[in-house]
């Protein structure tokens, strides 16, 4: 299957010109979801969570057919057993107070997509890995605050959609294999975790974190694309 990779640098000026010069990559994605495809909050984690979250608002838009305010990917924190004071979840601070990684938590984006896109957003995630089965920044990034997880409603024992995300690894040469989460995992390489987000919910990131520059050297996106999180905060919809 083709990486998505190649997407990162397909913002432009305003939403349309995120997407205009690409070939579709989905041959008949659709507009919206039909009034039976139900809406579902899912997150996934792959490494840093910048470069995911501007994959999955580029899928957004290819995929679902939205608009710059009607994004719903955001970075997060999601996988761990605990939260911090009156139930915080923060960055690395100086202050070491409620720091995600010790609390268990892994960098995630969540999203609220039709069920029946589920297929196609996982597409966007496996991509995202290489031939061996690592993610970008395997020899960067490293720890539990950077582990591979995938949420959705029930987790492991929703059998449809854990079917559907192991189906699609298959796609992507199987490298990645398709785990049980139980919360507070280790970094390990070629496994992506299953999570109840009932069970694991997301836990939103700083302002700062949203719709941010990717980490690597080079990896800068247009100002349309950074602006997205002041126009989104203006509606208060961040």
């Amino acid at each position: 299957p083709k990486s998505l990779l190649s997407r990162r640098r397909a913002f432009g000026v305003g939403a349309a010109g995120f997407v205009g010069s690409l070939s579709p990559l989905f041959p008949s994605p659709p507009a919206v979801a039909a009034d039976d495809d139900k809406l579902i909050d899912v997150y996934f984690g792959c490494g840093c969570f910048w470069h995911v979250q501007h994959e999955f608002a580029v899928g957004e838009i290819q995929i679902l057919k939205r608009k710059e305010t009607e994004l719903t990917a955001r970075a997060g924190y999601a996988g761990g057993t605990k939260v911090g004071k009156d139930g915080r979840v923060c960055y690395h601070n100086l202050s070491a107070q409620d720091e995600y990684g010790k609390l268990g938590h892994s960098e995630v984006v969540a999203l609220t997509i039709p069920e029946s896109s589920f297929g196609d957003f996982a597409r966007i995630y496996f991509g995202l890995y290489d031939k061996k089965g690592d993610r970008p920044d395997q020899l960067g990034d490293r720890g539990g605050e950077y582990r591979s997880v995938v949420g959705f409603p029930g987790g492991y024992s929703n059998a449809k959609l854990t079917s559907v995300l192991k189906s699609v690894s298959d796609e992507y040469r199987g490298v990645v294999q398709v785990k049980e989460g139980r919360g507070n995992e280790g970094d390990n390489r070629q496994s992506t975790y299953v999570m109840d987000t009932t069970k694991f919910p997301f836990n939103r990131a700083e302002l700062y974190h949203q719709f941010h520059d990717g980490f690597a050297p080079g990896e800068n996106y247009p100002a349309s694309y950074n602006n997205i999180k002041n126009v989104l905060n203006e509606k208060g919809l961040l």
